[in-house]
């Protein structure tokens, strides 16, 4: 791994400070690729903290512009760059935040297709997407590449996370579970509205996904448990979080 130099040290030495992940975790940081998959809600929030924490290279994958109505939760994006791309938006954001890192966006909709060209560039896939076509296509891509998942949902005032490696066996020797383990289908369209449809608390897509970037430096470092095989719930009105645990449901070819 490339060493820190002594800007980069002086940047992280809050992070380089603590005994779990200290010089050697931010260099994992460092030699990190992260593909975040949306530049939206949750993507917004995901990507400034893992350009903060010195992620080496991050990836982005939108094919949306980004308009006034973005702005009340899509924290990375300004007034002056409505009607721009949202990519480009986010990547002029990150190097003003942290000019260490180095950015790959891509203006089109993330999908098996283009997974299947790119996704082996990736150490880990974090979806933010707002759609259940992408959130199976999303996890069956890092699935079939063997690359870690962190995937998050928001409602108007809940969300959840969880992080997948279906690929790999738990300590009794059985398969983690998947996503379909979780979430067997997609409901039937138009059964589950969107956010344009009934609203959504903007402050509620930061916590979301400062959790998902959370797993994702975990991952990352190599230090305290991800959300493997667990769901967390998150009541925004109640203040609660709560967790559900989850197993393979059988063993697939």
């Amino acid at each position: 791994m490339d060493p820190l130099t002594p800007e980069e040290i002086e940047r992280y030495k809050r992070h380089i400070l603590l005994p779990e992940i200290g010089g050697a975790g931010q260099q994992r940081l460092k030699a990190a690729k992260v593909l975040v998959i949306g530049a939206g809600g949750l993507g917004a929030p995901v990507l400034y903290y893992l350009a903060a924490a010195g992620v080496g290279t991050l990836g982005m994958i939108d094919d949306d512009v980004v308009s006034l109505s973005n702005l009340q939760r899509q924290v990375i994006h300004d007034t002056g760059s409505i009607g721009e791309q949202k990519t480009e938006s986010a990547r002029r954001s990150i190097a003003r935040l942290n000019p260490h890192v180095r950015t790959l966006h891509f203006e089109e909709r993330f999908s098996v297709v283009w997974a299947h060209d790119y996704l082996k560039g990736f150490d880990l896939v974090i979806d933010g997407s707002d759609n259940f076509d992408t959130r199976y296509a999303a996890a069956d891509a890092a699935e079939t590449a063997k690359v870690p998942l962190v995937t998050g949902a928001v409602g108007r005032f809940d969300g959840s996370v969880t992080v997948l490696k279906p690929y790999e066996t738990g300590p009794d020797g059985a398969l983690l579970p998947d996503y379909r383990d979780l979430f067997p289908a997609p409901p039937p369209e138009g059964v589950v509205p969107s956010c344009a449809e009934t609203g959504i608390v903007g402050a509620l897509t930061g916590v979301i996904g400062t959790i998902m970037a959370m797993e994702a430096i975990k991952l990352i470092t190599q230090t305290g448990e991800p959300l493997i095989g667990r769901l967390l719930l998150y009541d925004a009105l109640a203040a609660r979080f709560d967790t559900v645990r989850y197993k393979r449901r059988q063993e697939r070819s």
